[in-house]
């Protein structure tokens, strides 16, 4: 999709801070407001804005511990990788799944509470699968560093 400045301006400004009135936002890029609003509501319809949501912060809803988990599968044929991902999509404290390569077959971003909350996790999603090979954790002792804009 072609953007021009101002969609870029109304882009990074909404990553900023998707809590602005619409009149905030035209006076922040610098366009009227009807103009702003239109431009929002075209990005929107085309799928360019996916979603707005609340960032919050993980410690201070007890979600303490997170992990990054590499999973190896024993088959990768495409269903057998459809039917890892349909497992754990439902499972909330899963934040993203990625199909990767070379390595692993999925890299998981996963927030839970404590080691225990983990362990659970883990046995509930990966040692009772048969198609699960190898499970790597590494679990976080420090974020230096977390963004969610995509410069546009």
């Amino acid at each position: 999709m072609d953007f021009d400045e101002i969609d870029r301006r109304i882009l990074n400004a909404l990553q900023k801070d998707a809590s602005q009135t619409n009149a905030e936002l035209a006076a922040a890029v610098h366009v009227s407001a009807p103009t702003c609003l239109r431009r929002v509501k075209h990005l929107r319809d085309t799928g360019v804005i996916a979603r707005e949501v609340a960032l919050v912060a993980p410690e201070k809803v007890g979600a303490h511990l997170t992990a990054v988990v590499e999973i190896s599968l024993d088959i990768q044929a495409a269903e057998r990788m459809a039917e890892f991902e349909a497992l754990v999509a439902p499972e909330p404290a899963v934040l993203q799944c990625y199909r990767v390569s070379p390595g692993p077959d999925f890299v998981l971003i996963v927030q839970v509470a404590d080691m225990p909350a983990y362990h659970a996790l883990a046995h509930r999603l990966f040692a009772g699968q048969a198609n699960v090979r190898n499970v790597k954790a590494y679990f976080s002792t420090f974020r230096s560093k977390f963004e969610t804009s995509i410069v546009v």
